[in-house]
């Protein structure tokens, strides 16, 4: 059974849609940006945002001191890096190990958006650049399946063993099935990538569709429910990293007890 005694971390259920924030052009690297959660949410674990490449290319960008992973939503372009160049398309993910300096190309007509999220505070293991500033980028289609509780599947893109240190990055297939209440032991932030649905937490609740952004503080119970007809899909990142299969009922007894391996 976890720890329930642990003092919550900073922050409380929030639910972003991400057309209601207005987008900004960052001069730095001619991206228009959607910050969606963060420390202006009470979140200093991460940093989502929407990313906008208009067609043509952007300046250098720089990911600093952070992990940070990139997901495709739409449009078609390149991740250029250490004169490499990798091809980008729709559910494509990306990791950004600390030190990274990219940029992104974007050949029109459309425009290249992915949603982003900074993981600060990184595990480097006393190695304050990461042990690669090369990219890696992989396909969604190209990931095994994990199953979890109540029929719920999941594809994880980076994790510890696929070089991101700090966190777990995946997608997760939320069938109509109502899964209980029930709580994680990791902070996550999540997109809806489609369907619609509720979140449900703290005795609230809030009508989620694809482009909906949501914060969840460790140990909060809660329910994510599909309302639609089909699978809803969201795209995840949450630290430390594990399963997402990993999940308690509010009385702190496993939630799954299958192998998800």
């Amino acid at each position: 059974m976890p720890d329930r005694e642990r003092t919550r971390p900073m922050g409380t259920v929030t639910v972003v849609q991400a057309t209601d924030v207005t987008s900004v052009v960052n001069d730095q690297t001619d991206l228009v940006v959607r910050p969606l959660l963060g420390d202006q949410t009470g979140f200093d674990r991460f940093a989502q945002a929407v990313l906008e490449r208009d067609p043509g290319d952007s300046r250098t960008i720089a990911v600093g001191d952070v992990e940070e992973t990139l997901f495709v939503l739409s449009g078609h372009g390149e991740l250029r890096a250490g004169g490499e160049s990798h091809a980008l398309e729709p559910e494509t993910a990306v990791l950004l190990p600390p030190g990274t300096e990219f940029s992104l190309h974007a050949p029109g007509p459309e425009t290249l958006t992915l949603v982003a999220v900074r993981i600060k505070d990184p595990v480097t293991d006393g190695d304050a650049t990461g042990a690669s500033a090369a990219p890696v980028v992989r396909r969604l289609a190209d990931q095994r399946t994990g199953q979890a509780t109540t029929q719920r599947e999941f594809r994880i893109l980076f994790d510890p063993a696929g070089g991101l240190r700090s966190a777990t990055h995946f997608v997760g297939y939320i069938p109509t099935a109502r899964a209980p209440d029930h709580f994680h032991t990791y902070d996550e932030v999540i997109y809806v990538l489609d369907g619609v649905g509720v979140m449900r937490a703290d005795g609230n609740q809030w009508p989620l569709a694809a482009g909906s952004s949501i914060q969840l503080p460790a140990r909060t119970v809660h329910c994510l429910e599909n309302t639609g007809d089909g699978p809803m899909r969201v795209v995840a990142v949450f630290r430390p990293a594990g399963s997402p299969a990993e999940a308690y009922y509010p009385d702190g007894t496993p939630a799954y007890q299958g192998d998800d391996s």
